[in-house]
């Protein structure tokens, strides 16, 4: 068509040898050719950083490595439910203790719980023996005195007293101190056998803690008894040996050895006091004879002498703290009405009021000093024999037993 048509010539393809128009071509950049020789490995001594598999510097992620995710336990604990590593579960305590070694507090605590779990064989039975002894030795050092018309001048300065009634007074107080001696016998096997029961959580009746201790009375007074025989004879030794050596010296050397005397027997007395005080508790619960009970009381104490020494010591402090602050207004108003009176009714009264202030006293301290000697006798066979085991199995075969069946596990056999 022509272009005065109004057309325009259509675009064919270029001739043949056209070289046709100049197209522009997009330009991409072009990456550096690496030199001759390269490797593609990093230069010797280069290090990433951090290196790889690690975070970042300042990176601390939740949780921090080597704690397990949130809800669970820190290392070294066990899932919830289970007792923690290393802490063992409580001990079996059917009693008044439990049945593992013993603390010093376990000891005293079970001394104390045992009075409160059976008031009546412990404080009931205390106040029957204390009273009665009391009794007994107020009417024998009082009766020869009244009979002789010397009550009064015996107990004020200056007033001389008949020969006769210093003899009848002394014969006296000696069948005192023989009464409540015995008595202190009786009264720490009694306590024994409550204290037995009550390490498995059993009550007794004094009824039955006679039963059981009348066939043992024998036995102890002859252990008592030998133990007195004992002291006297040192101290008759020590005596003696001051005697002689102020009959044949002068008064420097005689101190001089008495010194030396008391120095060497303190520790002696102190030490065999000790070795023996299992001996009362071995008669009562084993059933031994008394040389028997001798010989295993050493045996038992000998490997933790300073221990039990210690703990009876401070049990008695205790004790003697307690009692002295009982009795304390009843001595003090009788020494008073001692001093100030001047009949001898007034004087039985003296004597009547401090009696009582050491009979309370004793009431209230004497169960708790039998009770720390016989736990630290089953504490002693716990640590030296593994008697908690018997114990255990004792407990757990008592569930619905009678009370009595479990007097025999303290006759066991000891290694």
């Amino acid at each position: 068509m022509s272009n005065d048509a109004g057309g325009f010539p259509s675009a064919g393809p270029p001739p043949p040898g056209y070289p046709g128009p100049a197209y522009a071509q997009p330009q991409y950049p072009q990456q550096a050719q690496p030199p001759p020789g390269f490797q593609g490995y990093p230069p010797p001594g280069y290090q990433d950083y951090p290196p790889p598999g690690y975070p970042p510097p300042g990176y601390q992620g939740y949780p921090p490595s080597g704690y397990p995710p949130p809800g669970y336990p820190p290392p070294g604990y066990p899932p919830p439910g289970y007792p923690p590593t290393g802490f063992a579960p409580p001990a079996l305590k059917p009693g008044v203790i439990p049945l593992r070694p013993l603390s010093l507090s376990d000891i005293y605590n079970g001394a104390v719980a045992y009075i409160r779990m059976n008031p009546k064989a412990t404080l009931g039975l205390t106040t029957v023996v204390v009273v009665v002894t009391q009794v007994i030795a107020l009417i024998l050092q009082v009766g020869p005195l009244a009979a002789a018309g010397s009550l009064r001048p015996a107990f004020e300065a200056g007033e001389q007293v008949s020969t006769a009634t210093l003899i009848g007074s002394s014969l006296s107080s000696l069948a005192a101190f023989a009464a409540t001696w015995l008595s202190g016998i009786l009264l720490s096997g009694l306590l024994t056998v409550v204290v037995g029961r009550a390490v498995f959580g059993a009550g007794i009746t004094i009824g039955e803690a006679w039963q059981r201790v009348r066939g043992r009375l024998l036995a102890l007074f002859g252990v008592t008894l030998l133990e007195g025989v004992g002291f006297g004879v040192i101290f008759a030794i020590a005596f003696g040996v001051i005697f002689g050596v102020a009959s044949t010296t002068n008064g420097g050397v005689t101190f001089f050895v008495g010194l030396l005397l008391f120095i060497v027997l303190v520790p002696l007395l102190v030490y065999l006091w000790t070795m023996l005080s299992f001996a009362p508790p071995l008669i009562v619960l084993e059933r031994l004879g008394v040389i028997e009970a001798i010989t295993r009381s050493f045996a038992l104490i000998k490997n933790d002498f300073w221990r039990v020494l210690g703990i009876r010591l401070l049990g008695l402090l205790v004790a003697g703290m307690v009692a002295g602050a009982v009795s304390v207004p009843f001595s003090v108003g009788g020494q008073i009405m001692l001093v100030g009176g001047g009949s001898d009714s007034e004087a039985i009264i003296a004597l009547v009021l401090i009696s009582i202030g050491g009979a309370i006293g004793q009431i209230i301290t004497a169960p708790f000093t039998a009770g720390v000697v016989v736990l630290q006798y089953a504490d002693r066979r716990i640590r030296a024999e593994a008697f908690d085991l018997v114990l255990m199995s004792g407990a757990a075969s008592q569930q619905g037993a009678p009370a009595d069946s479990t007097d025999h596990l303290w006759l066991t056999p000891h290694p």
